[in-house]
C-alpha cells in the first residue's frame, strides 16, 4: 500500500510538471478574464456552455469505459493501408492568386481559403499528431502536407473555432506566428496564443453573433454544440464556435466541431444561403453523440443551412473515434443521394474553385 501510495503520488506530481511546464498545453484563463467573460450569455458558473444542457460530465466509470474501448476495441478499416495520396501545391501558385474564391483542403478541419485576395487560414493544424505529446495520439494518415508552412505566403488571417489539439496545434501555430496578420478566435482561446508568444494587438475574441470586418472579408462567430479544453484543468474556459466568412461575392460557412442542433437552421436563416460548407462529418460515436455529427445530421445541417453544395471535414486526417477511416465519407455521400442534395469529395489539396462546384461523385477513398 506503501508503494501503491507513492506511485500514484508520483504520478501526479509527473502530471502536474508536465501541464505546468510543457508549451503545448497553453495559457489559462485569468480571474480578470473570466470577470470581462462574464457578460457573455453562455458563460455561466465561471465556465462556458452550450444553448443545450450537454455536455454533461462523464462519471469515473464512465472515463474508464470510453478509454478501454477506445484503445482496446479492434476497429476493422480504422486508418488507410497505406500514406494517403495528396495533391502537391506549388507556393507561387498561392502567392500569385487572385481569382474567384477558392479553398485547398489539408485535411480533416484545416484549410487554406483564399478570398478577394486575402489568404485565410483554418483551423490551421499540421502536426503529425493531434495530441500534447506525440507519445500520446495516433498519427496523421498522410506523412507528406500539400505544402510546408515555410512555403505558404504572408497569411492575412487565422480562424480557429476552438482549442482542442487537432484545431489549435502549438507547433503549428509557433512556425506560421511571424507570417500571420491577425487571429480570430472565440473568447478565452486568445490565452494560448499569447502563451505561445503571440501580441494581444494580433488577436480578436469574439462572442457569438459578433462580427469583424477585415480587408473587405465580414467574419461572424455563430453557435456550435461542442466543449473546449486542452487539460483536466480547464475544461469549457473557452468558448467553441463555427464561423461565417462573406464577401460582397460569396458565403461559406465552417462549422468548427458540432452535435446536431437547432443553431445551423438559426444561422441558416440569419446569413444564408451559402454558396459552400465544411461540415464536420467524423469522429462520432453514440457514447458522444451531443457534440460531434453523425453522418446523416452533417448531410441535413447542410439544408438547414441553404447550402448549395458542401463537404465533410473531421475526417481524412486522424483515428480519434471508433468508426472506420472511410465511413463518414460513405454514409454522408449516402444520405445526400437520398436527399438529392449536392455533396463534394476533394482530395487532400485540390483545389476548391466556389464559382465553379458541382455535384460530384470522386469517392477517393475507395
Amino acid at each position: 500500500m506503501i508503494y501503491l501510495g507513492l506511485l500514484v503520488v508520483i504520478l501526479i506530481l509527473t502530471y502536474i510538471a508536465f501541464v505546468s511546464f510543457y508549451p503545448t498545453f497553453g495559457g489559462d484563463v485569468s480571474k480578470e478574464r473570466k470577470i470581462q467573460y462574464a457578460a457573455s450569455k453562455n458563460f455561466k458558473n465561471g465556465q462556458f456552455v452550450n444553448v443545450k444542457d450537454v455536455p454533461k460530465d462523464p462519471s469515473f466509470s464512465e472515463i474508464l469505459t470510453m478509454t478501454r474501448k477506445f484503445f482496446f476495441t479492434k476497429v476493422e478499416n480504422a486508418s488507410p493501408n497505406k500514406d494517403l495520396k495528396v495533391q502537391k501545391i506549388d507556393s507561387a501558385a498561392i502567392t500569385d492568386y487572385n481569382s474567384p474564391t477558392r479553398l485547398i483542403w489539408f485535411g480533416h478541419s484545416s484549410f487554406l481559403l483564399q478570398m478577394e485576395g486575402q489568404n485565410i487560414l483554418i483551423d490551421p493544424m499540421f502536426g503529425d499528431v493531434p495530441a500534447p505529446h506525440p507519445w500520446l495520439g495516433n498519427r496523421r494518415f498522410n506523412k507528406v502536407l500539400p505544402i510546408e508552412i515555410e512555403e505558404l505566403p504572408t497569411i492575412d488571417a487565422v480562424l480557429i473555432s476552438h482549442d482542442h489539439y487537432d484545431h489549435l496545434d502549438y507547433g503549428s501555430i509557433k512556425r506560421l506566428k511571424n507570417k500571420v496578420e491577425m487571429f480570430y478566435t472565440p473568447l478565452g482561446v486568445g490565452v494560448h496564443l499569447q502563451a505561445w508568444g503571440i501580441e494581444s494587438e494580433r488577436i480578436v475574441e469574439l462572442d457569438w453573433w459578433q462580427d469583424v470586418s477585415f480587408k473587405g472579408l465580414d467574419f461572424v462567430c455563430t453557435p456550435a454544440q461542442h466543449f473546449s479544453g486542452r487539460k483536466f484543468s480547464n475544461r469549457q474556459s473557452t468558448l467553441w464556435a463555427s464561423w461565417v466568412i462573406k464577401s460582397d461575392n460569396n458565403r461559406v460557412f465552417f462549422s468548427g466541431d458540432s452535435g446536431y442542433a437547432p443553431h445551423f437552421k438559426e444561422i441558416g436563416e440569419k446569413y444564408g444561403p451559402f454558396d459552400f460548407a465544411m461540415l464536420e462529418c467524423g469522429q462520432y460515436n453514440p457514447m458522444w453523440p451531443d457534440v460531434h455529427m453523425f453522418p446523416e445530421e452533417t448531410a441535413q445541417a447542410s439544408i438547414d443551412l441553404k447550402a448549395a453544395h458542401f463537404m465533410p471535414i473531421h475526417w481524412g486526417a486522424f483515428k480519434l473515434a471508433m468508426h472506420s477511416w472511410t465511413d463518414p465519407a460513405e454514409r454522408v455521400a449516402k444520405k445526400a443521394e437520398e436527399l438529392n442534395i449536392s455533396v463534394l469529395f476533394p482530395e487532400i489539396g485540390e483545389e476548391i474553385v466556389i464559382d465553379s462546384l458541382q455535384k460530384n461523385t470522386n469517392y477517393w477513398w475507395k
